[in-house]
């Protein structure tokens, strides 16, 4: 783990954003331009995440709550797109949430932890692998981890590019 993700590039997903709006007026129904965000928190964690996206492996990501506020971004709803970049900061995909709900760390089932993609797909790394993330988080959000701490676990689709958008 080394080194930041480059800042995105919010021009390069604004035009990417009008690209999907004028191929699919009937799924871009957003009334607010889609946040930008990165997976992970470091380059190599990023881009392996991407990765999972586009080799269709991984359809679900949790976020705390927490750090929804910190970034001053409201929570997703279902239908919602958002844009996700890549660790140089280039926009690659735009991602439509298609389950959303909000619990507990505890809360979350071998299914979600499966969808996440990550790892060997299994609860227990999931467990492991984002009490660490959320360790690693947590103090930069001014937030102390708990595992009581409320996490949105959202299912999504890959809505464009459409070389490589869910069917």
């Amino acid at each position: 783990m080394s080194g930041s993700n480059a800042p995105v590039d919010e021009s390069a997903a604004a035009a990417l954003w009008q690209q999907y709006r004028a191929a699919r007026p009937d799924r871009a129904l957003d009334t607010e331009p889609p946040s930008v965000e990165v997976f992970g928190d470091h380059p190599a964690l990023t881009d392996e995440l991407l990765g999972l996206v586009f080799d269709g492996t991984k359809r679900a990501t949790a976020s705390l709550v927490a750090e929804f506020r910190h970034e001053g971004q409201p929570l997703p709803r279902i239908g919602s797109h958002w844009i996700a970049c890549d660790s140089a900061g280039r926009p690659r995909a735009i991602l439509r949430s298609t389950e959303l709900r909000i619990g507990p760390f505890s809360s979350v089932d071998a299914a979600f932890a499966y969808d996440e993609g990550e790892d060997d797909r299994t609860l227990e790394s999931w467990c492991d692998n984002h009490r660490r993330y959320w360790q690693r988080v947590c103090p930069s959000i001014g937030v102390e981890w708990r595992e009581d701490l409320d996490v949105v676990f959202e299912r999504f689709e890959v809505a464009w590019p459409s070389e490589v958008a869910d069917r």
